[in-house]
């Protein structure tokens, strides 16, 4: 019998409006996971999302931010407020969820699994700050980690993303 690898697609996480959303719902897809943050230094990394986003211009390729208030309390904002914030400010178009915790005991089951090699077989990188980026491929596997000063342009993160884009899912 054949062992399933574990995977994101169990996940369940909530929009920005408070409705569930099943992480299934990108299955096939190459996704790029980012805690954001509308005060933190790293802020301006939305803009360069969304660039990336927009450059790779590819239907299988999506990013999710997922704001915190983790780290020193850079997210005062909530609900709409964040979207509002990300879009307005930033050209956001991604999907941004509702505000999580993403360290410690009671960080959001995704982020457990993201962090912790025991859980997704893979990796182990606990985010130390706002905008940590998880890339996962096509099957729903955690791939690779960028710590937050890596920014989304490298071409790091653009060769890997391509790369994955490019393998095909069976």
């Amino acid at each position: 019998m054949k062992e399933t690898v574990p995977n994101i697609y169990s996940f369940k996480v909530k929009r920005i409006t408070g409705e569930d959303q099943l992480l299934s719902a990108y299955r096939n897809k190459v996704i790029l996971i980012v805690n954001t943050a509308s005060e933190c230094g790293f802020t301006p990394q939305l803009s360069e999302l969304q660039q990336l986003k927009d450059e790779i211009n590819h239907p299988d390729f999506e990013i999710l931010g997922f704001p915190t208030n983790d780290f020193g309390k850079q997210e005062p904002l909530n609900g709409n407020d964040i979207s509002s914030f990300c879009e307005i400010n930033h050209g956001v178009k991604f999907p941004v969820f509702d505000k999580i915790l993403v360290r410690g005991a009671h960080a959001h089951p995704l982020y457990q699994f993201l962090s912790d090699k025991k859980l997704n077989t893979k990796l182990s990188s606990l985010p130390r700050w706002n905008f940590h980026k998880y890339l996962i491929n096509r099957k729903g596997e955690v791939e690779d980690y960028f710590f937050p000063f890596t920014k989304p342009l490298n071409s790091k993160i653009k060769k890997k993303v391509q790369r994955l884009l490019e393998q095909n899912t069976k």
